[in-house]
């Protein structure tokens, strides 16, 4: 995923079907520093961690 669309899901409203590695996680910011993102999987919403936007997919038609 490339930074200007994950900063765009990250401040919308709305919830996207955003996957990393298979597991559907919500993305709290992107970092400033380097190609990640602070998010945490929806079935596990209090392990926060950053991935890296390469490995972040957004699935379209959710």
């Amino acid at each position: 995923m490339n930074r200007q669309r994950a900063e765009e899901i990250a401040q919308s409203a709305n919830m996207k079907n955003v996957t990393y590695n298979g597991k559907q996680v919500y993305i709290q910011y992107v970092s400033d520093q380097n190609e990640t993102a602070r998010v945490f999987a929806l079935d596990d919403t209090e392990n926060e961690f950053d991935a890296q936007l390469a490995q972040l997919n957004e699935k379209s038609g959710g």
